[in-house]
């Protein structure tokens, strides 16, 4: 899924940046991924293992993506093992946490 079709217009982040954005969640989820849940249409939730720093990268990740993509709403609950991360969107954006639910699959997968 290396197409950026994906990415909506409502996203402020530079053209050449996106590839880099999205190599490092690309990364995070490879990395990381214990579990995803989508039980609503528009809300995804992702368990992520934890780590010394992964905390942190996972915070900073959502706050430059906030800062670009503001329909995103992003929650991070950090546990003793795990951190959770959900995102939802609105209905207009429903396909692009599709696009990303698919993307994180995918790369979880490569664990």
């Amino acid at each position: 899924m290396s197409d950026l079709a994906w990415v909506p217009q409502s996203c402020t982040l530079p053209i050449e940046e996106r590839p880099l954005r999205i190599a490092e969640w690309d990364a995070l989820f490879a990395e990381r991924l214990a579990a995803l849940s989508r039980r609503q249409p528009l809300h995804l939730r992702l368990d992520l293992v934890g780590g010394e720093g992964v905390e942190g990268r996972v915070r900073d990740l959502v706050e430059r993506e906030s800062g670009c993509c503001s329909f995103f709403t992003f929650t991070t609950t950090p546990g003793p093992d795990l951190i959770r991360l959900d995102i939802s969107v609105d209905q207009a954006h429903a396909p692009v946490l599709d696009a990303l639910a698919a993307r994180t699959t995918a790369a979880g997968e490569q664990r």
